[in-house]
């Protein structure tokens, strides 16, 4: 493969984090493939900015433009797995292929209530406080080469009740039905609720496939780095190789 056939890939960020959250992915793919990490609106970067799933789409097809490569692979982790549902809605002339990373479950229904009770809640906590306990929290589950550049771009704490308001209650397995791209659904193996509908998601598409990391949780991409990031080459290079 030569690098005029090397896949562009864009990455979205999951709640809270920012592009930072992809710093092992970026580090161990920019070789091979013209790559980005976007901050969604709200996020990183663009903390001013008010969140919208529409905002979110156009972060990433600006994205895909800036690679100048034509159509990405977009790389989305949770609330960033969504938003690139979204785009592939939206945008499907701009959309080469579609990882979709825990973000595999409807968020319609009964099983969405801890996350509109914890949407409510997170605004009564102090930012500062819940800064100390992310930074603790990854610090003691991860190596600093896979957690520091999301820690040192701080969380989106005031964001979350209202990407999360958006977000629950719009998606299910039918959003799978306006990709026109490939899609491997890429789980960690332990990520039991957004697992939950992953069959639902692969069997409404005819090109997609579920893939899962060994003894991964939620954020496989932080838990398994290295398997994570093959996958995602795996799947890129399949895509290069089909045209």
């Amino acid at each position: 493969m030569t690098a005029a056939d090397a896949v562009p890939m864009v990455f979205v960020h999951g709640t809270r984090f920012s592009a930072g959250q992809w710093s092992a992915q970026l580090a161990a793919l920019r070789d091979e493939f013209p790559t980005t990490a976007v901050d969604l609106p709200g996020h990183g970067k663009r903390s001013a900015q008010p969140w919208s799933l529409s905002g979110a789409t156009e972060v990433i097809a600006s994205a895909v433009d800036s690679l100048g490569h034509g159509p990405a692979l977009v790389v989305g982790h949770s609330l960033g797995g969504y938003a690139s549902l979204e785009f592939a809605r939206r945008r499907p002339e701009r959309l080469r292929g579609l990882v979709l990373a825990g973000a595999s479950a409807s968020t319609r229904g009964l099983r969405t209530a801890p996350y509109r009770w914890g949407a409510r809640l997170v605004p009564r906590i102090p930012a500062d406080r819940l800064t100390r306990w992310n930074d603790r929290l990854l610090r003691r589950l991860y190596p600093p080469e896979v957690v520091e550049a999301t820690i040192r771009s701080g969380y989106a704490f005031h964001t979350l009740p209202t990407a999360w308001g958006e977000v629950l209650g719009r998606f299910d397995a039918d959003a799978m039905r306006h990709v026109s791209a490939p899609v491997l659904i890429l789980n960690g193996e332990k990520d039991a609720f957004f697992r939950a509908q992953e069959a639902d998601f692969a069997r409404a598409h005819p090109q997609a496939r579920v893939e899962l990391i060994p003894r991964a949780r939620h954020l496989a991409n932080f838990d398994a780095p290295a398997a994570f990031t093959d996958a995602v080459r795996r799947f890129a290079r399949q895509l290069s190789a089909t045209g």
